[in-house]
């Protein structure tokens, strides 16, 4: 509180400087959070879009599965000669000091590497695509919803940083600095009433 800061010259002088360090702090965090915004919001647009793409995908997928099945009978074996796809790679990314993953795999796609085509069919080959590409965008929007939390999360947190600042911060630091100003304008009030008391009192002798 105001009231238990101790008048001075050295007081005042540190809470203008902490009331100068604040408002740059607020105006740093409102920039923090417009890009973090804008950030999130890219993001969202763009997995709304790839959500769409997923369910569609993983439509066909099933669908070209089922083709294969009825041309080829059940395709198990051919599904466990696919070895696991470990091209997948994580890096991360800053934004604004929030780390993002970025995910990385392996853009080839092989139809024809771990199943011979003598006993297989087409149906077989576009089933593969169809999953390698629900694996791909399902990937792809794994990454986009981990930004999204990430970002959110920082926005929170930066908000209540921001609301700190200048509904606790900033107040109290002005607050003090008025107070102080006011006990040292009366103090130099005193003084020189003082001093004229002591002058008068010199000329009258």
């Amino acid at each position: 509180m105001a009231n238990q800061v101790a008048p001075t010259k050295n007081n005042l002088m540190a809470a203008k400087k902490s009331l100068k360090l604040a408002r740059m702090g607020y105006d740093l965090l409102g920039r923090k959070k417009n890009i973090l915004v804008r950030e999130i919001m890219d993001r969202m647009q763009e997995a709304s879009g790839i959500q769409e793409k997923v369910e569609q995908a993983y439509a066909e997928a099933y669908e070209a599965l089922q083709k294969a099945h009825l041309f080829m009978g059940a395709c198990m074996d051919y599904a466990r000669s696919v070895p696991l796809d470990d091209s997948m790679q994580l890096v991360v990314h800053s934004v604004m000091g929030v780390e993002l993953p970025v995910i990385t795999m392996d853009e080839e796609q092989k139809t024809d590497l771990y199943y011979g085509i003598g006993d297989t069919s087409s149906q077989l080959d576009d089933a593969y695509l169809a999953f390698d590409r629900v694996k791909r965008l399902t990937v792809r929007l794994a990454e986009i919803e981990s930004n999204v939390l990430r970002l959110a999360e920082a926005i929170s947190k930066t908000q209540k940083r921001t609301n700190a600042l200048n509904n606790i911060m900033i107040p109290r630091l002005s607050e003090n600095i008025k107070f102080i100003s006011d006990a040292l304008d009366e103090k130099d009030r005193e003084d020189f009433s003082r001093l004229k008391v002591i002058k008068s009192s010199k000329e009258e002798q």
